[in-house]
C-alpha cells in the first residue's frame, strides 16, 4: 500500500529484455536506504518487487502483463522515475489509498502554464474515466493528485503547483506522453457492491428510526423482560477537518 507521495526521483539505469519480460535497474539512494530483497517499491505508480540491491540502487522484474498494462516498457535509459516505498503502519496518509495497481495508461493531451500553476489535461480510457469526479483523487505516474474537472469524453484536468513539479517527473511531461493511471480503489469497491445488488446494512436501522421502536429485547435472566432500548441511530460523524500532511520528503497533495 502506498499513498502517492513521491519520496525520491530516481533514474532508469538500464532495462534488459528477455522475451516478453524485462528487468529494470533503478538508480536511487533514499528508497534503498532500508530496503531488503522482496520489498515493494512504487515505480511511476506500479508496485514492483525488489529482486536485488546493486550499488546503484535496485532491480525489479517485469512480466509481460506489466509491460502490456503500464507505460514502463516505453521508458528510455535515463528517464526520471517517481519512487515511493510501501507505507509503514504509523505513517501519515499524505495523499490517498494507492495500491500500485495500474488501471490504465492515459495520454497527456494538453499542458497549460499559468502563474503558480501548471494544468495538465489527460485522456483516460472510458472504463476508467467513470471513476473520476471533480475534487476526487487519482494517481498519475505514482503521484497522488486532485481532479480539477472531468469532460464528457473522459478527459480530466489537474493543477500542479511548483513544488509538485520540482519533486516529481511531471515537470517534464509533454503533450503526447503516456502516463500510468490508478483510480480511487474505494470507488471501485462501491460500484462492485451496487452492481451486485447488495442491500444497505443500515436498512433495518432506518426502519427502526421510522417506527420509533426497536422491537422486543431479550429477557433478563433475573428480572424478566427488560424495557426496550431507545435507539437514536448511528452517531453523527465528528466534524473535523485536516490538511494533508506529507512526509518530510514529499510533494504536496493537490
Amino acid at each position: 500500500m502506498f499513498t502517492g507521495i513521491v519520496e525520491e526521483l530516481g533514474r532508469l539505469h538500464s532495462i534488459e529484455r528477455d522475451g516478453d519480460a524485462a528487468r529494470l535497474t533503478v538508480a536511487c539512494e533514499l528508497v534503498v536506504g532500508d530496503a531488503r530483497i522482496g520489498d515493494s517499491v512504487s515505480v511511476n505508480g506500479c508496485c514492483l518487487t525488489v529482486t536485488s540491491l546493486p550499488d546503484e540502487g535496485f532491480t525489479a522484474d517485469l512480466m509481460a502483463e506489466t509491460l502490456r498494462a503500464t507505460a514502463l516498457g516505453q521508458l528510455s535509459v535515463g528517464a526520471a522515475l517517481n519512487l515511493e516505498r510501501a507505507m509503514a503502519a504509523h505513517d501519515r496518509f499524505g495523499g490517498h489509498l494507492v495500491q500500485g495497481h495500474v488501471d490504465a495508461v492515459g495520454e497527456v493531451v494538453a499542458r497549460e502554464e499559468r502563474p503558480g500553476t501548471t494544468f495538465l489535461t489527460i485522456a483516460a480510457p472510458r472504463p476508467v474515466a467513470r471513476y473520476l469526479v471533480p475534487k476526487g483523487s487519482v494517481t498519475v505516474d505514482g503521484v497522488s493528485l486532485t481532479v480539477v474537472d472531468v469532460t464528457d469524453d473522459g478527459a480530466f484536468r489537474l493543477g500542479l503547483i511548483p513544488h509538485t513539479l520540482a519533486v516529481t517527473n511531471l515537470e517534464a511531461v509533454a503533450v503526447g506522453d503516456r502516463v500510468n493511471l490508478e483510480v480511487d480503489v474505494i470507488a471501485k469497491y462501491v460500484e462492485r457492491l451496487l452492481v451486485g445488488g447488495v442491500s444497505s446494512p443500515y436498512g433495518a436501522l432506518e426502519g427502526v428510526m421510522r417506527d420509533g421502536t426497536t422491537g422486543p429485547s431479550e429477557p433478563n435472566a433475573t428480572t424478566g423482560p427488560s424495557e426496550a432500548h431507545t435507539t437514536t441511530g448511528p452517531a453523527e460523524p465528528h466534524a473535523t477537518t485536516s490538511q494533508h500532511q506529507p512526509r518530510p520528503t514529499a510533494q504536496e497533495h493537490q
